[in-house]
């Protein structure tokens, strides 16, 4: 039996019972319209987030954001970063409730929203099937803490009924029957492009780049994509288990879903605290004990990988100076080695503090997207990406993220992600290039980052 609920002067909020796994949770809510599930892999990280059925959506498609809610609909060619503050802003939370969400928007920015930021080349024209941003507005959260081994129901007052809290206590609380769900299968080899030919002839091409000095690093990946049946929720859950990632996450959009188990932290923001920790390096796991201790070691001291890493960290302090306080720009951990199931990466950590008038939405602005997941400098990379990959990159390569009614902010890297529309599948797997990278071993990282997603469809 769950404790009594409580109102606070923001909402609600009731404790629950600590699940061991927060994904038996979220099959109470996993087909309901704008499931969101924020996965921290099991306890890899701290906190899982699950909502659904927000009371507003944002949808931008090129120039133009589609915004529903209780009065309709509407469109706009403002900023879509603009647009999703204004949206927050009519809901303003204040207080603290002792958790990390308590309502707000939770969705992702895919990577071609760079486009409105940036003047960029356009090869490919529409990226498919799913938005350029997809946010909604949520009203309420269930947030769990493997740390302190607690989860909470949170609501926001004004947002929601008295008779709509009692039925998600109800739901959250009462014992259900699990669902058969048919595992996600593809039924037609995956078309990937570009094959090993083309790669190498990307990679080329590339090289030529970097020692003609357009540029020093690029972050060039390939797309898989195939007919699938069965269940992308069922999906997830497999591939969670398969590569358990501390920002993993599924969405179910209107459009379709994301299965996402990205290891990349891209912002936070805490009060007026900015943390990113971009990755760059790998190496992949081993059986034997010994000899993957020694891959990590080797990443750690691998000059090659050491300056990749340190590129991006510069890209991400020139970002992160854009909208932080002078001097409050700090390198914390440099070339830490993170492991996880299939491959090891090379971590830093940056800090910084906002200065006064910017707040989450115009911290992701400035840093969009990701300079990991780019090059650098990044515009020129980006436009070298989008003349020699082979499709616009959709959410790949964006960000998945929580801002909350409090201003707080977490977000991904949407790496490790796997898209779910029309009764097809897709991903994409790939890695800086640099003057010293070799074609086989980039071609080989790009093979190792995809394992876990092939073999979950397969």
């Amino acid at each position: 039996m769950a404790p009594p609920s409580t109102r606070l002067r923001t909402g609600r909020i009731q404790e629950l019972d600590y699940p061991e796994d927060s994904a038996d949770l979220f099959e109470a809510v996993a087909d309901e319209p704008w499931a969101i599930f924020l996965d921290s892999g099991r306890g890899l990280g701290r906190y899982d987030i699950i909502a659904a059925r927000p009371i507003e959506t944002l949808t931008t498609w090129g120039d133009r954001t589609l915004i529903e809610g209780p009065n309709g609909i509407s469109s706009s060619t403002k900023d879509p970063f603009e647009l999703l503050r204004q949206t927050l802003a009519c809901h303003v939370c204040e207080g603290e409730t002792g958790w990390p969400f308590a309502g707000g928007a939770l969705g992702y920015f895919g990577y071609d929203l760079a486009r409105r930021i940036e003047r960029l080349p356009d090869r490919h024209g529409a990226a498919g099937p799913f938005p350029d941003m997809a946010f909604g507005i949520y009203p309420w959260a269930l947030v769990v803490d493997h740390a302190e081994r607690r989860a909470a129901l949170l609501a926001r007052d004004g947002l929601i009924g008295a008779s709509q809290w009692r039925g998600l206590i109800e739901r959250f609380t009462l014992p259900r029957p699990s669902k058969p769900r048919p595992p996600l299968r593809t039924t037609e080899d995956l078309a990937i492009a570009p094959g090993r030919d083309g790669y190498g002839a990307a990679f080329r091409a590339i090289q030529g780049y970097i020692h003609d000095g357009h540029c020093y690093q690029i972050n060039f990946a390939r797309r898989f994509q195939a007919p699938a049946e069965g269940d992308p929720w069922a999906g997830y859950r497999q591939l969670r288990v398969l590569s358990p990632a501390p920002y993993g996450a599924f969405f179910r959009s209107p459009q379709g879903c994301l299965l996402s188990v990205s290891p990349e932290r891209f912002l936070t923001l805490k009060d007026d605290r900015v943390t990113t920790s971009p990755i760059k390096g790998t190496r992949p796991r081993h059986a034997d004990p010994v000899r993957d201790a020694a891959l990590a070691e080797e990443l750690r001291h691998s000059a090659k990988d050491r300056a990749e890493n340190l590129m991006i960290v510069d890209l991400l302090r020139n970002d992160l100076g854009r909208c932080c306080r002078p001097g409050s720009i700090r390198v914390e951990d440099l070339f830490r080695v993170d492991s996880y199931a299939t491959v090891h990466h090379l971590v830093s950590d940056i800090s910084g503090h906002l200065r006064a008038g910017e707040d989450a939405l115009s911290l992701m602005r400035h840093c969009f997207p990701g300079g990991s997941v780019t090059g650098a400098p990044k515009l020129r990379a980006m436009a070298i990406i989008e003349e020699l990959e082979p499709a616009r990159r959709g959410p790949y390569c964006g960000s998945l993220a929580y801002i909350g009614f409090d201003g707080a902010m977490d977000s991904n890297i949407l790496i490790r992600t796997l898209t779910h529309s029309e009764g097809r599948i897709g991903f994409w797997a790939g890695g800086g290039i640099v003057a010293d990278s070799t074609e086989q071993a980039e071609f080989e990282e790009t093979e190792q980052k995809a394992l876990a997603l092939r073999i979950t469809v397969n």
